[in-house]
């Protein structure tokens, strides 16, 4: 079966006022948070997560998505405003946005980042949508041996978001898996690492440690903030009437739709992200323009292209997704426990066996995108003012919601503990600038890891050939390759560019 087949299901699963609702919820709390300096779309969809556990796949994911996407756009606001990114893909959105406000052209930078956003979404949604079902198709084929292969590639994310220290990304990532270890073990059911505490049996739950592993680590972190730090002064909307003109249209459309294609590029490939599409198709719209000397002063093309590939980029994050259980990033790695929690583990048979489920969701992308649109077109002016809300309000506010949050999930106060004590792990490995996303990387893959590989051995008799008995096998080892000598080149390439400045 194939799209035209469930499409009929699938708008009739999506098309409900309960989806309509939780997406418009989604895009205005996404856009919210994300137009806060220090408030991270990861950190709101962690808040938030614990709701999704009563709701249905649907809904629940529509709300999430809402969220992730609107977090796309929501950073450029502050970005644009006060020069100061709301998430850290909308750095290369403040070099231009923030010259152009200062212009007087606020609502024209606004637009156009909207307007780009907007299309850069789509973009990869549609890609998601065709190109989804494809990936599915081969993933049906893949064994245990093949599956463990697709998660030994999965590691390899590891290396994109382990920032300046790839040993200090492995060291987080080792110790994300040794998390993933407590509880019973997959295959024989003996407890391990429960140090005799029989709640830790099965596990620990992903969704309360990530609210202490990035929501009450920020909270300690802003503890240590002098009183004079802590507060922001938003810029304001002034009366400029917003006009684009034709001619700057014109300019727009090819770095919009150059930096929607290299953002699906860059976010189908696990372990990139927001942040490097919206840099390389900055660059790339930079050396292709007619007028590069505009780039840094107000130029609308660095806008749009930067805005188009951030956004660019969620859609074809959940193609891995979907499809391979791999997640591309933190966000939807995140999102992966929503699957999950409806019996939904993506991968293998899924668009067989939920086929008109998968497709709602990918529709849904697309509607979620035009919500986007809709609520920046008429609430940009309130999304402007979040910018000033005093962290002295807004801290308090975050902290009720971690805690209501981490007791929702089981309504266990033990959870409240073990929240509490990641969040202490998490200031400690920040101390120790020991990144956090490789942490929860490590405790989403290790499971399917660990399972994959000790099956594969109990089908082989314990012959590790199994391992390359397939040319699905090799692919991946390739791919493997392939990735870890492009990270031995850049990281030579890094240690050249850093002598001289010595």
């Amino acid at each position: 079966m194939g799209l035209f087949d469930f499409i009929g299901p699938a708008s009739g699963l999506l098309f409900t006022l309960e989806n309509i609702i939780w997406i418009n919820l989604g895009v205005f709390i996404g856009c919210v948070f994300a137009a806060i300096p220090g408030l991270s779309v990861i950190l709101c969809i962690i808040l938030f997560l614990p709701v999704t556990y009563t709701m249905r796949a649907i809904p629940g994911m529509m709300f999430l998505l809402g969220i992730y996407c609107a977090g796309g756009y929501g950073g450029s606001v502050s970005a644009i405003l006060i020069n100061t990114p709301g998430t850290p893909h909308a750095a290369a959105t403040m070099l231009d946005g923030h010259p152009l406000s200062k212009m007087g052209r606020t609502k024209a930078a606004l637009k156009i980042a909207l307007y780009a956003s907007t299309f850069g979404g789509i973009f990869s949604a549609l890609v998601l949508l065709f190109l989804g079902p494809q990936v599915a198709k081969i993933s049906a084929q893949l064994g245990t041996a093949e599956y463990f292969m697709v998660c030994l590639f999965g590691m390899t994310i590891i290396a994109g978001v382990s920032g300046k220290s790839l040993v200090k990304g492995i060291i987080a990532a080792c110790l994300g898996l040794l998390i993933s270890c407590v509880g019973a073990d997959p295959m024989t059911s003996y407890d391990r690492f429960t140090f005799g505490v029989h709640r830790l049996y099965l596990g620990l739950d992903l969704a309360v440690t990530l609210i202490g592993l990035f929501a009450l680590v920020e909270i300690i972190g802003k503890a240590e903030l002098k009183r004079s730090e802590l507060n922001l002064h938003a810029g304001k909307i002034g009366n400029d009437d917003g006009k684009i003109t034709k001619d700057e249209y014109k300019r727009m459309l090819r770095p919009v739709l150059m930096g929607s294609i290299i953002g699906s590029c860059v976010g189908i490939v696990p372990g990139t992200g927001a942040s490097e599409a919206s840099w390389f198709s900055y660059n790339t719209a930079k050396n292709l323009s007619k007028h590069p000397e505009e780039f840094g002063h107000g130029s609308v093309e660095g806008v749009a292209a930067a805005e188009s590939a951030n956004n660019a980029v969620c859609g074809a994050t959940l193609i891995p997704l979907l499809t391979l259980g791999i997640p591309g990033d933190g966000c939807v790695a995140i999102m992966l426990s929503a699957l999950m929690i409806n019996g939904l583990n993506p991968g293998l048979s899924l668009f067989t066996t939920d086929g008109a489920i998968m497709y709602a969701i990918m529709l849904g992308l697309i509607l979620v995108n035009i919500f986007m649109f809709l609520q920046g077109k008429y609430l940009t002016r309130l999304f402007a003012k979040v910018v000033s809300i005093p962290q002295q309000i807004l801290t308090p506010i975050i902290v009720i919601f971690c805690f209501a949050g981490a007791y929702s999930v089981n309504s266990s106060y033990f959870d409240l503990s073990v929240a509490l004590v990641f969040g202490i792990m998490a200031w400690f490995m920040r101390k120790l600038e020991l990144p956090a996303v490789p942490v929860l990387l490590g405790m989403v893959l290790g499971n399917m890891t660990e399972t994959n590989f000790r099956r594969a051995l109990l089908i082989s008799d314990g012959s590790p050939r199994i391992f390359v008995s397939s040319l699905y096998c090799w692919i991946f080892i390739a791919l493997i390759a392939v990735v870890i000598l492009g990270i031995l080149r850049s990281k030579m390439k890094e240690a050249k560019a850093a002598k001289p400045e010595q």
